[in-house]
């Protein structure tokens, strides 16, 4: 089955990779962050209780978190420091979020 992008709702910004685990009749949402179709960073998530995540501190500060943490990711792809296959993440990098 795997992260295949047909399970997941984008929910941050065009080019980022925020997705949300959409819960068909419910208002709890899980975020998270879709690098590949097999690699999947479980985020965090409440009820979403406003129209959109951004009229939400609690839940803006999670995909704000998700955003910053790809951001480093893809820092780290273009200097070297992180390796990304289709199923694999290969760092010595601790990241501070």
């Amino acid at each position: 089955m795997g992260a295949l992008e047909r399970y997941f709702r984008p929910e941050g910004k065009l080019k980022d990779g925020v997705c949300a685990l959409p819960v068909l009749q419910s208002k709890l949402r899980l975020y998270c962050l879709r690098l590949s179709d097999k690699i999947l960073v479980l985020g965090n998530g409440g009820v979403k209780k406003t129209r959109t995540y951004n009229e939400d501190d609690t839940l803006k500060g999670y995909v704000l978190t998700l955003q910053n943490f790809e951001k480093l990711i893809r820092e780290g792809e273009k200097d070297g420091t992180i390796s990304i296959t289709a199923n694999t993440i290969e760092t010595d990098k601790t990241f501070d979020i």
